[in-house]
């Protein structure tokens, strides 16, 4: 279930930042770091719900919380 919605931001992701790259519109990138917040965030995830409680799960954790108040901030500026 996680690495089917993983997969499904990702796609959407890629999509909404090659429509930004294309028509040089800056107005959606922070939809694109919400987008991306939320994936790490499921990746996250999904790496501590594995055996080993590496450190690479809980930096994801730490880079999505940190993408999350970037996009936040682009929505409250813009």
């Amino acid at each position: 279930m996680l690495k089917t919605l993983r997969i499904i931001l990702s796609i959407v992701g890629v999509m909404l930042a090659v429509f930004c790259l294309i028509t040089q519109n800056v107005e959606f990138i922070p939809y694109l770091m919400l987008i991306l917040s939320i994936s790490i965030m499921i990746t996250g995830g999904i790496e501590l719900q594995k055996d080993k409680k590496e450190f690479w799960g809980y930096m994801c954790i730490g880079v999505s919380l940190f993408a999350f108040y970037v996009s936040i901030q682009g929505f409250l500026l813009s």
